[in-house]
């Protein structure tokens, strides 16, 4: 819309790519357009791009059954993979897509990022592990050293291993 108003002003089409920091080739097709049928042709360009195969209804759909659970939908355990998320979608709406493809849909349409489980024991104790740090550990802590010498370099004067 701003280049149109930018050719109703008279501006020269170098003028509109370089200030819009389009390629002069779109620029051309805009006036083009434009001339033939002002502001409202440029409008009605729609989006840019493939259609995606999957709808938004269809994705509410499938976000619906991952919100369900891996166990939910089959699986022995509480883990998304892509394969099992590409397995999920083509079942629920019979669409497929690679675990590539399936991993753009989570990233980019749903906004979800990769997750790793937590890695705990199942006898971990957490109060006890508290109580540790701070009675135990301030005990056992070593305290720093007192200065004195100490160096046991065979450069140092001092060492009865240095060469005189």
């Amino acid at each position: 819309m701003r280049a149109a108003e930018m050719f109703r002003r008279g501006k020269r089409q170098a003028d509109v790519a370089r200030a819009l920091g389009v390629a002069p080739s779109t620029v051309c097709e805009w006036y083009r357009v434009w001339s033939k049928g002002g502001k409202t042709a440029l409008a009605g360009a729609g989006r840019a791009g493939r259609l995606p195969r999957l709808s938004d209804e269809q994705l509410r759909v499938v976000v619906g059954q991952l919100g369900k659970g891996p166990r939910a939908n089959g699986y022995a355990t509480d883990l998304w993979t892509l394969a099992r998320i590409s397995e999920v979608i083509a079942t629920t709406t019979g669409v497929r897509y690679s675990q590539t493809q399936t991993w753009e849909i989570m990233r980019k349409r749903l906004a979800w990022s990769r997750q790793r489980p937590a890695r705990r024991a199942v006898e971990r104790d957490d109060k006890a592990i508290a109580n540790w740090m701070t009675n135990e550990w301030p005990r056992i802590k070593k305290a720093p050293a007192g200065g004195g010498p100490g160096s046991s370099s065979k450069t140092k004067a001092a060492s009865r291993y240095s060469r005189r």
